[in-house]
C-alpha cells in the first residue's frame, strides 16, 4: 500500500513538472514567434493626377485605381469662392468618372456628385442640374451633364499630392 501511495505521488510530481515544462516550451516558443519580424509591404494604389491652374484659380484631382473603384483626392481653389478640399469614390464608365465628393467648406462637411471626362491626358468637369438627395447633392439627370464649359485638368505629376 506504501508503494502504491508512493507511486502514486511520483507519478502526480511527474505529470506536474511535464506540464510545467511544456507550459515553459509554448511561452519560449510564442516568446520565439513574436520577436521574429514580419515585413508587410504597404501597397499604394496606383495615381494619376490633374492639375488646373488658371490666374489665382487652381483645382488639383488625384484619381487612385483601387480593386472595387476609383478614391482620390479634389481641391478648389477659386478666388473669392469658399475653398473646398476633400476626398471622393466612384466608378468608371467608359471614359467618364462619376463620384460622390466629400468636402469642407466653410467649416461644413458636405457631399455632392462630381463628374470628369478623362481623355487624352485631361479630365473635364460636367455640369449640370441638381438636387438634394439623401443628405447630398446629385445629378438630377446624368444625360444633361455637359463638358465643354467646364474646368479643364492637365494631367501632371502627383508630386506631394
Amino acid at each position: 500500500m506504501k508503494s502504491s501511495f508512493m507511486l502514486t505521488v511520483v507519478c502526480t510530481s511527474f505529470a506536474f513538472v511535464s506540464c510545467n515544462n511544456e507550459k515553459k516550451s509554448t511561452e519560449v516558443s510564442t516568446a520565439t514567434d513574436s520577436s521574429t519580424e514580419v515585413q508587410n509591404e504597404i501597397m499604394r494604389p496606383d495615381a494619376t493626377c490633374y492639375f488646373y491652374t488658371k490666374g489665382k484659380d487652381t483645382v488639383q484631382l488625384r484619381v487612385e485605381d483601387v480593386p472595387n473603384g476609383l478614391t482620390g483626392k479634389l481641391v478648389y481653389k477659386i478666388y473669392e469662392k469658399d475653398s473646398n478640399s476633400g476626398s471622393f469614390a466612384g466608378k468608371m464608365s467608359g471614359d467618364t468618372l462619376l463620384a460622390d465628393y466629400s468636402f469642407m467648406s466653410e467649416g461644413l462637411e458636405s457631399t455632392r456628385q462630381v463628374v470628369f471626362l478623362i481623355k487624352d491626358g485631361k479630365a473635364t468637369e460636367g455640369y449640370g442640374s441638381m438636387e438634394e438627395k439623401d443628405g447630398k447633392m446629385i445629378f438630377k439627370n446624368m444625360k444633361d451633364i455637359t463638358f465643354g464649359k467646364g474646368i479643364v485638368l492637365s494631367k501632371a505629376d502627383c508630386g506631394n499630392f
